[in-house]
């Protein structure tokens, strides 16, 4: 077996507001997206011909693998859903047996090779649910690890949902004939109108024919809203800066003597760890990069390349720092920020900024509730049970966006891609994309002078 299919044709809806610029594919883990993660997984595991199903951001994709080889674009255009998708990919390959993996999951490479050496037939990687079965399209296994049934959103019915498969032609007739509505429901649960890989698969296993499940070990990730974002890097962060056991300085690099490390970093080229730096714990930095001037970094953070982090600026435990950002100028950062995002002045941020993002002086995330509870975050209308604080209560900013001075985010909120908070406006509902919110003041003028002292 040397094909894989990606499935990525999907438009990403639910990750509002960070795949309005990019497929959600693109969405950057560690400062990698998921895409080229995902490539890497597949040619460290030897395969040669990999397709990439896409529908919209054809040109994002075409420039994220501008430098990869053996790796073919195959547009298919407004579908009626993943099985119809990965039809069209079938017709360009010649291969009994081939490898489909959706294109927003995150596997670790011990699971995923170890997917590839066990199965002997149609196989399934799964992922037990992280959340509530209703949010999936999952599955019960038998004792034997054989698929038992599979079951569309069920309210409490099943454990583990899809994040890849290895199958053989004999599922082309299956995708031909899919079903238009999802056959596997329970009562009053509302299927779409869509085709989807999995209702082919129902009637294949109807037939009398096996799936065998594996199920992930290691953490794995079917990145679908936005908290899953930040799920996955506080993880991977942890996971990479784990690895690192010692002091790592490539090319050019160098770390003032004034610097206190409690751990080890990874320097890449020309990046600098200048002085009265603070560091508890391992941190792995890109190339020309400057931490300098007593920032404090708590650890497992990745911070990328041509970065400028310094002035007393703050870094929580965990946090992500794309290419080309500045943290200065006593800035709080816990959470995640994509490239090009600036952060000056006296500003806390919790939660996730999209790429190319100027947070205005003085702008606070809000992340703790008068209340002690979690905030609501909805997605597509739908109230979604997010557990814990540091997600449920993040601010998530999309790209390009703005904040003006001393604006306020209160916890949860979301803010679309391309719009703008104004200053001083305290935003306490999620604004959608290309809008702006301001605040119409209302101002008084007097006289004033000496006789009001008595003179």
């Amino acid at each position: 077996m040397d094909t894989a299919i990606i499935l990525s044709a999907g438009k990403g809806s639910k990750m509002w507001p960070y795949a309005q610029i990019r497929p959600k594919s693109l969405i950057p883990i560690s400062n990698k997206p998921i895409l080229i993660h995902q490539i890497e997984l597949l040619k460290g595991a030897g395969f040669k011909h990999i397709l990439v199903a896409v529908n919209q951001h054809e040109q994002a994709y075409r420039y994220a693998l501008r430098n990869v080889e053996d790796v073919e674009i195959i547009q298919v255009g407004e579908t009626e859903g993943n099985a119809q998708s990965l039809l069209l990919c079938l017709k360009k390959i010649e291969r009994k047996r081939f490898l489909v993996m959706y294109g927003d999951v995150w596997v670790e490479k011990p699971d995923f090779d170890r997917f590839l050496i066990a199965s002997t037939g149609p196989s399934a990687l799964l992922l037990k649910h992280p959340e509530t079965s209703r949010n999936y399209i999952g599955c019960n296994l038998h004792e034997d690890g054989t698929i038992k049934e599979i079951i569309g959103h069920s309210r409490s019915e099943t454990s583990h949902h899809f994040l890849a498969f290895i199958l053989e032609q004999e599922i082309i007739p299956f995708l031909t004939k899919v079903s238009p509505i999802f056959p596997s429901v329970e009562v009053g649960m509302m299927p779409p109108d869509e085709v989807f890989l999995e209702a082919a698969l129902v009637d294949w296993m109807n037939k009398g024919n096996k799936l065998q499940g594996f199920v992930c070990n290691l953490p794995a990730f079917d990145l679908d809203k936005p908290w899953h974002i930040l799920q996955a890097n506080y993880q991977n962060n942890r996971e990479i800066c784990t690895q690192i056991v010692e002091n790592l300085l490539n090319e050019g690099a160098e770390i003032d003597p004034s610097a206190k490390i409690d751990g080890f970093v990874r320097l890449g080229r020309n990046s600098k760890i200048g002085k009265n730096v603070i560091i508890e714990g391992n941190v792995w930095v890109g190339d020309h990069t400057e931490i300098k001037a007593g920032a404090i970094l708590k650890g497992n953070n990745v911070i990328g390349d041509h970065c400028e982090i310094g002035y007393y600026c703050y870094i929580e435990a965990g946090s992500t720092i794309g290419h080309r950002c500045k943290v200065l100028h006593a800035a709080e950062l816990s959470g995640v920020i994509f490239d090009g995002v600036y952060l000056y002045h006296y500003m806390e941020i919790a939660g996730i900024v999209g790429g190319n993002t100027d947070i205005g002086a003085g702008t606070v995330c809000g992340s703790l509730r008068f209340d002690d509870s979690l905030s609501d975050q909805r997605v597509k209308g739908r109230r979604e049970n997010v557990e814990g604080q540091d997600f449920a209560n993040a601010c998530y900013i999309g790209d390009f966006a703005r904040t003006g001075v001393n604006s306020i985010l209160l916890p949860g909120v979301k803010i679309g891609a391309r719009s703008i908070v104004g200053p001083g406006v305290v935003l306490s509902e999620d604004l959608q994309d290309g809008k702006i919110i301001f605040l119409k003041q209302e101002t008084v003028i007097k006289d004033w002078g000496p006789e009001k002292y008595g003179w």
